[in-house]
């Protein structure tokens, strides 16, 4: 296949498809970003990738590892491109013009990635260099690379053949529309139920809240009114303060019922095809459920290993929802509230129980977490840690997708080299997608020159007025973190191939959990949780308020998560998932295994993006805890060690092993290398407050 003179039109005058230039090594042109070129960009970006696949699978040389997998990893570069700014509309600017466009698109990329995976020539090349992987004479980074390629075909449909071939194909294109539906309709319906308040329902809540609900209502055209947007970070700070019950149950139920209110945004139906096509397309590759396949190649193995660690955990953590309910239920009394407590109920009466209990008020810690602090503070960790230095990027030199994003240059900063480029995106805003991740437009290689890293970090929380500070909570500060230790898993990687750089699931989540760890560290709190008026460090009285409330509530913390990767991971090993009907078998599985009725689970089915909107997460909503579970262990030795937390040696193993690796080596050798043994769950019982279970000390 060779490309058209259309396609090599387009190839040279498409702006998304152009090669970056500029500083750093070049920087993606987001000035010059117009929705018009996205199509012909995605699809000239196919073509040509395909003409280069092709290319390799018909060299009549015999296969190397040169001409054949390090060849599949130079190739494909316009495309990747085309994909950074696919990225930043879909989670950043999503507009309905550009969902348009990625309702067409998402049939064609599977049909493209079909193409790539399904090409028996290609495999065959690919397959003749693994089975002589081990006397070629490459290095260990390299046979790994190439075990990693072999798998990445094998196990995506290269290996059938006629009939089953083309099913597979056609189940991989329908699931791109149905998960690109899918996504959209959780949008729609964030986008779709803002619920607005006047002055007087304002009580209890804080005036930083009350002045960015201010904001977020005159920004959509309501000024003089509060809106609360249908996104975690405007639900959760509201139901923590807000006396108005019945509106706490209100904005509750709008943000669990995503997904879920009937008519065209609704997912029931999304999910149970969704589920469908997935079982019957690794059936074709003789695996008994999804859930087997997908868990084969992550460190859990199995859906047995998944399932047993969540449910060691589950009784300690409903247990103690149980103990919480009765805290809650008992100050609701003694106030004379006169309510039964109810899933919209529990974080504001926690947080009078936290203030009751440990005189902690969440509305008085949030006065010393200030983002601009916060995120000077990311940069002091990795700076210790890493041995980074961030700058500000002068201005106007690196183009931003949005007035928001600020761009820092990484360096060394004892010898002054050029790291990457860090951006950061912190708020909310109309086309944005909830939640906070952490995404990469360039990777680390050397293969074939050095790249550096362009990293990108994204928030969504509520902008305040103009030269207002932005106070965000606790829980929002360890996000911040974690996402950072996203960034800073990107920005250290050395590895060669970019194939290298991509994760094992269950283990990704690892080093930006650990991060969390750092927030609450001495020089953090010494430096930069400072308070928003006075200036004045954080009292020593509060800090050890919060360290004594730091198991409080892991009750409603724990088994929310818990009981949505447990459903994940039920919905994927059951037998017909076809037939079934998500809110239903919700119900009915989270009673069987004993759900309090308090609460909920944190991603109801019918919006649960990290399983239904793409396949990254699918039965994979467990790697939470599986990473945490290393977490807990990781920083049990961080404090042991003679410099606590900011031990050199630790963090030299820290950075050598569990950071710059990537997946270069195998997860679990790489924890081994670091702490000399594989990790215990009696540290991750410990820090949740749980009672440890007999035969794991």
């Amino acid at each position: 296949m060779t490309t058209d003179s259309a396609t090599a039109d387009i190839l040279q005058t498409n702006p998304l498809l152009q090669e970056w230039t500029g500083p750093y090594g070049g920087v993606p042109a987001f000035d010059r970003m117009a929705l018009d070129d996205l199509e012909p960009a995605i699809e000239a970006g196919m073509a040509a990738h395909l003409a280069e696949i092709d290319a390799i699978a018909q060299n009549p040389e015999p296969p190397t590892f040169e001409n054949t997998i390090v060849a599949m990893e130079r190739a494909g570069k316009p495309i990747e491109r085309a994909f950074t700014y696919y990225g930043i509309w879909s989670s950043n600017l999503s507009s309905p013009e550009f969902r348009e466009i990625q309702g067409r698109l998402a049939p064609r990329l599977a049909e493209y990635s079909s193409k790539v995976t399904q090409n028996a020539a290609l495999f065959d090349r690919v397959r003749a260099v693994y089975e002589d992987r081990e006397s070629l004479g490459l290095r260990d980074d390299e046979v790994r690379l190439v075990e990693l390629v072999y798998d990445g075909f094998a196990r995506n449909g290269a290996t059938l053949e006629g009939d089953a071939k083309e099913r597979y194909a056609a189940i991989d294109q329908r699931l791109a529309e149905l998960h690109t539906r899918f996504g959209n309709n959780v949008l729609a319906d964030e986008e779709g139920y803002v619920t607005y308040i006047t002055q007087s329902q304002l009580s209890g809540l804080p005036a930083s809240f009350v002045q960015a609900a201010a904001a977020a209502a005159e920004e959509r055209g309501r000024p003089g009114e509060y809106a609360i947007t249908n996104t975690r970070s405007s639900m959760d700070p509201f139901l923590t303060y807000s006396d108005e019950r019945d509106l706490r149950e209100r904005v509750w139920r709008t943000y669990y019922d995503r997904g879920d209110n009937g008519g065209e945004h609704d997912n029931n139906a999304l999910i149970a095809e969704i589920l469908a096509l997935r079982d019957e397309r690794v059936g074709l590759l003789g695996y008994d459920n999804y859930a087997s396949w997908r868990l084969e190649n992550r460190m859990a193995e199995t859906p047995e290993r998944a399932l047993d660690l969540l449910m060691a955990v589950w009784p300690a953590a409903v247990a103690r929802v149980e103990e919480e309910v009765a805290d809650m239920q008992a100050v609701a009394d003694e106030r004379g509230d006169g309510v039964t407590i109810e899933p919209w109920d529990y974080r504001y009466y926690a947080e009078k129980v936290r203030q009751d209990r440990y005189a902690l008020d969440s509305d008085e810690v949030k006065q010393y977490l200030q983002l601009d602090n916060l995120t000077d503070a990311l940069h002091y960790v990795a700076g210790e840690l890493f041995g980074y230095a961030f700058e500000p990027v002068p201005e106007g030199s690196v183009p931003v997708f949005h007035p928001d994003v600020t761009v820092y240059e990484v360096t060394d900063r004892e010898s002054g080299d050029h790291v990457g480029l860090w951006y950061l995106d912190p708020f909310a805003r109309p086309g944005k997608r909830s939640g906070a991740w952490a995404t990469t437009y360039r990777s680390h290689t050397t293969f074939d020159g050095l790249e550096t890293v362009l990293a990108s970090n994204n928030s969504n929380f509520v902008k305040g007025a103009p030269g207002e500070p932005v106070l965000i909570s606790l829980d929002d500060a360890e996000t911040l973190f974690h996402e950072f230790g996203h960034a800073l898993h990107f920005l250290a990687s050395n590895v060669a191939y970019p194939t290298l750089d991509n994760g094992v699931r269950d283990y990704t989540e690892f080093q930006s959990q650990l991060l969390e760890r750092w927030l609450l560290t001495d020089p953090v709190i010494e430096r930069y949780l400072v308070h928003v008026e006075t200036g004045e460090p954080i009292p020593d009285e509060l800090v050890q308020k919060i360290r004594r409330a730091a198991t409080f509530n892991q009750g409603f913390a724990t088994t929310e998560y818990l009981a949505s990767s447990l459903v994940d991971m039920k919905l994927h090993t059951m037998e017909n998932p076809g037939d079934v009907d998500p809110d239903a078998f919700e119900r009915q599985y989270l009673a069987e295994i004993g759900m309090p009725s308090e609460l909920v689970m944190r991603h109801r089915t019918p919006h649960f993006a990290h399983v239904f909107s793409s396949e990254g997460y699918a039965t994979g909503y467990y790697g939470y805890l599986w990473a945490d579970v290393l977490t807990s262990d990781a920083a049990e030795a961080f404090a042991e060690a003679p410099g606590g937390f900011y031990d050199a040696e630790m963090a030299d193993r820290l950075v050598r092993y569990l950071f710059a690796p990537r997946n270069a080596i195998d997860p679990g050798e790489a924890y081994r290398l670091f702490r000399g043994r594989d990790a215990d769950i009696a540290p991750l019982m410990r820090d949740r407050g749980f009672p440890v279970p007999e035969g794991t000390e």
